[in-house]
């Protein structure tokens, strides 16, 4: 089986039921997607599997619901039968307020940086913001994109945020705060005083 196929040598390439040009608001998200997938496989390479076996087991999750959220921005088929659901929202909101129990206090805007997996892990955040936006974009422009697509992309920077802070917190590595940033967060004690 040979790798290349030369469908694509004129700007084109195939959809699930369809063909568009490559540079198409669809194709931008969809491989943003697959973008941000190759961040999170390079994370889980940074990661001890003896320190981090939760969120290893995360972001293999997250690997593959990418892969389907991916696929559903791919298809534009008349019926369309979309792989990502609802439900790997709610289990990373889930992991998020597990972590957060253990992250540190925060009170300023944090730089991204650390230990080499919570800087992958940020690069991460900011390309699955990217592929948001690029999928709200897509979502103004064309009917029938799946809106969870738009969810998931959303919640996960706010795992990755997290997963960051983890990264750092689990190695003795503390959080780079930006040195000009006022108290943006109030932790729990001072809302409780």
């Amino acid at each position: 089986m040979k790798i290349y196929t030369r469908t694509g040598d004129k700007g084109q390439t195939s959809l699930i039921g369809g063909r568009v040009d490559k540079d198409s608001l669809r194709v931008e998200a969809y491989g943003t997607m697959d973008e941000l997938n190759s961040f999170v496989g390079k994370a889980m390479t940074e990661l001890d599997a003896t320190i981090f076996a939760d969120m290893l087991e995360d972001l293999e999750a997250i690997q593959n619901e990418l892969f389907d959220g991916g696929g559903d921005l791919a298809n534009v088929m008349k019926e369309r039968h979309y792989k990502l659901a609802d439900e790997p929202i709610e289990v990373l909101e889930q992991r998020i307020d597990k972590l957060m129990e253990e992250a540190p206090e925060l009170e300023r805007f944090i730089l991204p940086g650390g230990s080499p997996a919570a800087a992958t892990l940020h690069i991460a955040r900011t390309i699955a913001r990217r592929a948001e936006r690029q999928t709200v974009t897509l979502m103004k422009a064309e009917e029938d994109v799946s809106p969870v697509v738009q969810r998931y992309l959303n919640r996960l920077s706010d795992y990755l945020f997290v997963a960051a802070r983890i990264a750092n917190a689990r190695v003795n590595v503390p959080d780079n705060e930006y040195v000009r940033s006022a108290k943006v967060f109030r932790t729990d004690k001072k809302k409780e005083s």
